[in-house]
């Protein structure tokens, strides 16, 4: 390596054993990348401190003026071009031709096929570290998109499809969000007004007409509802159910139902490591902010490059200081979390200290008066489903959440935080390109959650942030947390459940009306 470039750390990318590789990509075929810059100052933990401004996390936690104008004289000198900036989320679009950007950050870029949720797909690949001029050494914490390769899988499970106007075969096979609503006693006289949900989507899409025809079944208002695309990505259903747009409209109909008067942001962008970042960082940067954001999709902690993972988190921390609660699935492949060979591994984002990770259960009711008469760890057997949860091997345990496991070797972030119905045999009904289905999974948990924060911030008057802080207030080993109905049966592979927190269904499933008693008493405190 020349003496004057310097390899951006946690970059080093590896080529998969399946990759079909299918030649150098054109010298003179347009790229365009995301640089994540270093920030001014050390963001202060959310958890511990007043919520900022925009203003405020641009001017005293975003991207140096000084260092934004090093960057662009760098990458204009190198012949690409600054086709966009925010200092707030630290982040400079740019693009260029690929002979460019190859020489500017070091690398090579071959086309490849890889397969991804069962398709084979056309991708841009890289190996190895990206090196960056010498003078932009630490001023670059990330450079994404170059490598294009699928970074999250959905996490949604087709259930049984349902005749149109018909219940399910068996009571208490599935819900409706409605039904679930009641089951979890969301707090009465709240429906989301004046509050701003966002959901963050990585292919796929939805119908207006699919989703007036859902709500006009359940006699429910239907949500404003926009889409928004992010990095040239747009709304494209492509009308099988069983592809992205299932996780699509399961997210927009449950957290629709639940939180009817809220406004429903959905965020497209690419299914990259650059268009997950720019989709959240997009979404949290956005007038309204949004109270709460979904995101269903994830993959295993070591399936990100380090430089990835790191620029997720601190979006998510940005998130979080800008007061908005971040919530995201499990995971639907039990404590191995679909990690080739042996061992225990946490989904990311869920992972992060920044978000509310959603575990899942498996749920009998009645949905007419919420009588619970049974909830259970979700796991449908190998191959078949199972809630993610587990220890990160990444980040270390927070402070907020010291008190929940008994002493330990491990102390990592522990994942999931709450839970919900997530098996698609106590699924939720819903109507997705033109037919009537239940659906599980823990993506319907996220969006489930993201709704009851909505309705408990609209009680409130204000918005959560980082949620998750407070509900382990006091959390002690084995002991039952006020504001939750605790899951003590089953297992999710690696770990079973127990009295308390456990790494498959965090703190259990809500009860949403002791949760508003319990972030009502702490207001007052």
């Amino acid at each position: 390596m020349p003496r004057d470039r310097i390899p951006v750390p946690g970059s080093s990318r590896a080529l998969p054993e399946s990759t079909r590789l299918l030649g150098r990509i054109a010298r003179d075929e347009q790229v365009e990348v995301t640089l994540v810059l270093r920030r001014r100052a050390d963001l202060p933990d959310p958890a511990r401190s007043a919520r900022l401004t925009l203003e405020e996390l641009e001017t005293r936690y975003g991207a140096d003026p000084a260092d934004v104008a090093l960057v662009t004289d760098t990458v204009t000198r190198a012949g690409a071009t600054v086709i966009g900036t925010d200092r707030a989320t630290r982040r400079m679009r740019v693009s260029g031709a690929t002979a460019d950007l190859e020489a500017l950050f070091g690398t090579t870029l071959t086309r490849a096929h890889v397969e991804h949720e069962g398709t084979i797909r056309q991708v841009r690949m890289r190996t190895g570290a990206i090196n960056v001029p010498a003078e932009l050494d630490g001023v670059l914490t990330a450079v994404l998109g170059l490598d294009t390769r699928p970074q999250a899988q959905t996490q949604f499970r087709p259930g049984m499809s349902v005749s149109p106007g018909t219940r399910a075969s068996a009571p208490g096979t599935s819900y409706t969000p409605l039904d679930l609503a009641r089951i979890y006693r969301m707090p009465s006289g709240t429906d989301g007004s004046a509050q701003t949900l966002a959901i963050i989507e990585l292919g796929g899409g939805y119908r207006v007409s699919d989703l007036a025809h859902y709500f006009d079944g359940l006699a429910t208002p239907m949500p404003q509802v926009t889409a928004v695309g992010v990095d040239g990505a747009t709304n494209a259903p492509s009308g099988d159910p069983n592809s992205a747009d299932g996780e699509v409209v399961l997210d927009i109909e449950v957290a629709g139902a639940i939180a009817a008067r809220a406004s429903l942001v959905v965020y497209f962008a690419p299914n990259t490591d650059a268009g997950f970042l720019d989709a959240v960082s997009t979404a949290a940067r956005a007038t309204p902010a949004p109270t709460a954001m979904s995101i269903s999709w994830g993959q295993g902690e070591d399936q990100w490059t380090p430089q990835a993972r790191a620029a997720m988190d601190d979006a998510f921390a940005d998130a979080a200081a800008l007061g908005i609660t971040v919530t995201a699935a499990a995971g639907d492949h039990g404590s191995a979390d679909n990690t080739a060979g042996t061992g225990v591994h946490v989904d990311f984002p869920a992972s992060s200290p920044h978000v509310l990770a959603c575990g899942g259960t498996s749920l009998v009711a009645d949905p007419a008066t919420g009588a619970v008469t049974s909830e259970t760890v979700w796991n449908d057997g190998p191959g078949r489903g199972a809630t993610g949860g587990g220890t990160s091997d990444t980040f270390p345990q927070p402070g907020w959440q010291d008190g929940a496991q008994a002493a330990s070797s491990v102390h990592g972030r522990g994942v999931p935080d709450v839970a919900g119905d997530a098996d698609p045999a106590t699924g939720y009904r819903v109507y997705i390109d033109g037919t009537d289905a239940v659906y599980g999974g823990t993506s319907a948990v996220a969006p489930l959650w993201a709704a009851l924060v909505c309705r408990l911030a609209q009680s409130l008057d204000r918005p959560l942030g980082l949620v998750a802080a407070r509900l382990y207030e006091g959390v002690r080993p084995g002991m039952a947390q006020p504001g939750f109905r605790d899951i003590t049966s089953g297992t999710n592979g690696a770990y079973h459940a127990g009295p308390g927190w456990d790494p498959c269904t965090g703190l259990g499933a809500p009860d949403g009306t002791a949760l508003l008693d319990v972030l009502a008493a702490g207001s007052a405190t």
